[in-house]
């Protein structure tokens, strides 16, 4: 199937959006091609699924990166050979209505509520349950088959009654999956947190009381507790009316994180008042001793004029950098320090350690003079030391997924993935990497049969 947008804008001219130039400029078709071109040899033990989800606007526009059309890139993996890849949008009604307002589509006048399966489905792809589910947090899920095709809005069952965010946590342990849902109104609850057991039964919904509207995107767990984000980017029901990005900085709202048991209600959660920042994404969160140990990308401020999200001339000190809060559940105590100096994000552990002492933490960078684009491995147990592979000048990785390998017996026994964009070719592929030797040479890099524009959230999946 072939989508045709209308006239484009020209992706190498400086006047178009940074959203919608170079590599994030969206693409117009959707195809299907078996077995790919692959340089070295992929890992047998890959046996299964890498997918990413992104903004890809059917329309060819949109007023901001995070709210395009959600369109999935995946490769299939089998023995030593990659089948196929595949893209895909998402069907929502917001795929059927290319350049609609979304606030038209979802809102009702006569009772001010909105349909919560008005979805761009752009943010993230995950596996729980049995069910592939692509998420966004200002909607319902969408589910998806393992070939891409949509299945459409979930809800568990109809227990699900706020939108999910699209940063859920799966505990290793029990399979529970653990996330919270943000309502954005003039009314509280804003924050309710959910969890649904291993078989996606949801078997908590918690109204959590948090002070307004934050923008709430991500959260943390740990074995025994669940983290909460309350930070000062707002919600502005004005601008919500007038389209694009409703959330600006509140220098007033202040910045706390909240902890509660993992089974626990809205009095139990314990705050902590912390330094004023934004977290778009959390590492990981351990619990040691009396403290419950969260670490994540932070940066000092965010949209506090506009909601500009120019990454390509961001000032240093204001790009997110690796960050550690240590809250004391005992005496209330906190401590918080920045982990490393250099800018990163999109921040990854083994899902296998997620909620754990995790050693080995993952995030994606560009070094210090923009030419070339890494992957950086911490060392959590080495005060957040630092190793990373590089890429070839001109290009740019995304986020890292850690895969563990068969028979691993050392934390990080396993692959790192990600898709490359290569600006040198306008072409883009998946690369492979042994996350045991960070400096080595791919294991293998899959050619994709047109560039893979730039994204944001992805998951291995491997096969039943």
């Amino acid at each position: 199937m072939s989508a045709t947008m209308p006239e484009r804008l020209d992706r190498f001219d400086k006047a178009t959006p940074w959203h919608l130039r170079d590599n994030n400029a969206p693409i117009d078709q959707e195809v299907t091609v078996d077995r790919l071109e692959v340089t070295g040899a992929i890992p047998t033990d890959l046996n299964g699924r890498f997918f990413r989800n992104g903004a890809n606007p059917v329309s060819g526009w949109s007023l901001h990166w995070f709210i395009g059309d959600g369109m999935i890139h995946g490769i299939e993996l089998a023995g030593g050979q990659a089948n196929w890849y595949r893209n895909r949008w998402v069907r929502t009604p917001m795929f059927d209505n290319p350049g609609a307002d979304r606030t038209e589509l979802a809102l009702d006048p006569e009772t001010f509520t909105f349909d919560l399966a008005v979805s761009a489905a752009n943010t993230h792809i995950i596996s729980h349950g049995g069910r592939i589910l692509a998420l966004e947090e200002g909607a319902f899920p969408y589910e998806v088959t393992p070939e891409l095709d949509t299945v459409g809005p979930y809800t568990f069952d109809g227990a699900l009654t706020t939108a999910m965010t699209a940063h859920p946590k799966v505990c290793p342990e029990t399979g529970e999956l653990l996330f919270f849902g943000m309502t954005y109104g003039i009314e509280p609850p804003y924050f309710t947190y959910y969890r649904a057991t291993a078989d996606g039964v949801l078997a908590q919904a918690t109204p959590i009381s948090v002070k307004g509207p934050s923008m709430s995107h991500d959260f943390a767990v740990s074995r025994n507790h669940t983290v909460v984000l309350d930070m000062p980017a707002v919600f502005n029901l004005e601008l919500a009316m007038q389209g694009g990005m409703p959330f600006r900085w509140d220098p007033d709202y202040g910045a706390r994180i909240g902890v509660l048991p993992r089974e626990g209600d809205d009095d139990d959660v314990k705050w902590f008042e912390v330094e004023d920042g934004y977290v778009f994404h959390t590492l990981n969160a351990h619990d040691d001793g009396d403290e419950v140990v969260v670490r994540g990308c932070r940066v000092p401020e965010i949209w506090v004029d506009d909601s500009a999200m120019a990454m390509d001339d961001t000032d240093p000190d204001d790009a997110p950098k690796l960050y550690e809060w240590r809250l004391n559940m005992a005496s209330g105590a906190v401590s918080e320090r920045l982990l490393d100096d250099r800018s990163s994000e999109f921040p990854r552990v083994a899902d296998a350690e997620a909620g754990l002492d995790a050693r080995y933490g993952y995030t994606m960078s560009v070094l210090p003079d923009g030419a070339a684009g890494e992957l950086i491995k911490y060392d959590l147990a080495d005060g957040a030391s630092r190793t990373s592979h590089i890429f070839p000048n001109g290009h740019t990785p995304g986020e890292p997924v850690f895969v563990e390998a068969e028979g691993a017996t050392n934390a990080d026994d396993g692959y790192l993935m990600t898709f490359v964009y290569a600006a040198d070719t306008d072409s883009s592929y998946l690369a492979i990497l042994d996350a045991s030797n960070m400096s080595a040479e791919p294991l293998a890099t899959i050619a994709t049969p047109h560039r893979v524009p730039t994204g944001f959230h992805g998951s291995w999946i491997p096969d039943a």
